[in-house]
Formats: C-alpha cells, sequence, structure tokens
C-alpha cells in the first residue's frame, strides 16, 4: 500500500494496490482512519467513514484532501488506471 501522501503530519494518505473503485484513499494516523471517496477528477470528496477522528481533524483533513484532489486523482490513476 503505497503512502501517496505525508504532508499533513501526523496523518499518512494511502491508496491500497488491491483496492477497489471508486477512487478513494485511507487516512491513517495514530489509532486513527477515515476513507474519503475521492469522485475524480473533479469532486467532490466524500467521507466514506472513519475511526478515531474528531469533527473538527477529518474538516482539516478534508480540505486537504480537496487541495490535494489533482495529485491524489493523479496517483489513483496511476495505481488503478481510470478512476
Amino acid at each position: 500500500m503505497p503512502c501517496v501522501d505525508r504532508g499533513l503530519e501526523p496523518f499518512r494518505i494511502y491508496i491500497y494496490t488491491n483496492d477497489h473503485r471508486p477512487s478513494h484513499v485511507h487516512v491513517i494516523g495514530p489509532g486513527m482512519e477515515a476513507v474519503f471517496t475521492l469522485n475524480c477528477p473533479s469532486g467532490p470528496i466524500e467521507l466514506r467513514e472513519s475511526l478515531g477522528f474528531k469533527a473538527k481533524t477529518l474538516t482539516i483533513i478534508r480540505d486537504y484532501i480537496l487541495q490535494s484532489l489533482g495529485k491524489l486523482c493523479a496517483a489513483w490513476s496511476e495505481i488503478h488506471g481510470a478512476y
């Protein structure tokens, strides 16, 4: 599972190589994980599931993913092909 972004410490954003469509990312932190559907190439992003995150932190993560959407969609496409 490649880490595709580390710009939101202490969280890391992953795309699993054996994962399924639709395009999405896993955000993992200490004892926490969330999954955001990207809806590539232009969003809107959607929170699919969350474990251990506070609402305020999820908002920060969502905003970061929105700003990084082009990069994350490109990473998904590189790993999985079409969105």
